[in-house]
């Protein structure tokens, strides 16, 4: 099978890392269908060659591909393109959506709504340590009843994000209004215990443990549109996996 070509252009006067600059090119080729689900990807020491890139700037854009779903890795045949399940098909959606989709009646009680800087955001987000960006905090009940305490940080694009409308609807609703579609997210899920914070605002009693989710959500460019810490208590919340065996 032959790998299609993908155009791209490097800019090494740009602040953007090269293996950003590539990954974020290459995402943008198969989510908007240049590259189609099995097709072969071009292959670590030819993007090396025709880019004039080290193997290890590649090789981390691969894997920055793989990690948000976009590439599969096999023994034998190579690197290809995701089944179009995992990266298409579909939009991303917020905890807000879900339950409304289960026909429950989602409330949100915004905690914290300020600009400031965070260097874990920033660089999860991409950005310098020193960038301004909206940190949100919210209460997301069910009932009446607590099911999570979620802190987002948005690039200053989004600083224009009110109160308001983080109440009346989910967070990835009010970025679709301005434009931005998340398609793409690289999620990391745990357990721990709660800090007293936590346990106030979820209500939370003896020694319970509390879910937790740090999400980093893409947009069809490859851009990071938010970067999401949130934590659920742990006996009202569920994960549901489809494992699709390739």
């Amino acid at each position: 099978m032959v790998a299609q070509l993908v155009e791209v252009r490097i800019d090494r006067s740009s602040p953007v890392p090269l293996y950003h600059q590539l990954a974020e090119q290459l995402s943008a080729s198969v989510v908007d269908g240049r590259l189609q689900p099995g097709d072969a990807f071009e292959n670590e020491l030819d993007l090396c060659r025709r880019l004039g890139l080290s193997r290890p700037t590649v090789r981390r854009a691969i894997q920055e591909m793989v990690d948000q779903g976009l590439l599969v890795r096999r023994r034998g045949v190579g690197t290809t393109v995701a089944n179009r399940k995992v990266h298409r098909g579909f939009e991303l959606t917020s905890l807000y959506d879900d339950l409304r989709r289960d026909g429950r009646a989602p409330r949100t009680t915004v905690l914290d709504l300020e600009v400031g800087r965070d260097p874990r955001a920033a660089s999860a987000l991409d950005l310098p340590d020193d960038a301004d960006l909206l940190c949100v905090v919210r209460l997301r009940l069910v009932d009446d009843a607590p099911l999570a305490l979620m802190r987002n940080w948005l690039p200053p694009a989004y600083a224009d994000v009110t109160r308001e409308e983080l109440e009346e609807t989910g967070l990835y609703d009010v970025l679709r209004q301005r434009g931005a579609r998340p398609v793409v997210a690289r999620q990391s899920i745990g357990a721990r215990m709660p800090s007293a914070v936590e346990r106030r605002h979820l209500r939370i009693r003896g020694s319970q443990p509390v879910l937790t989710m740090a999400r980093m959500a893409f947009d069809v460019g490859g851009n990071a549109v938010e970067f999401g810490d949130h934590v659920y208590r742990a006996e009202d919340y569920s994960l549901e996996v489809v494992v699709d065996e390739r």
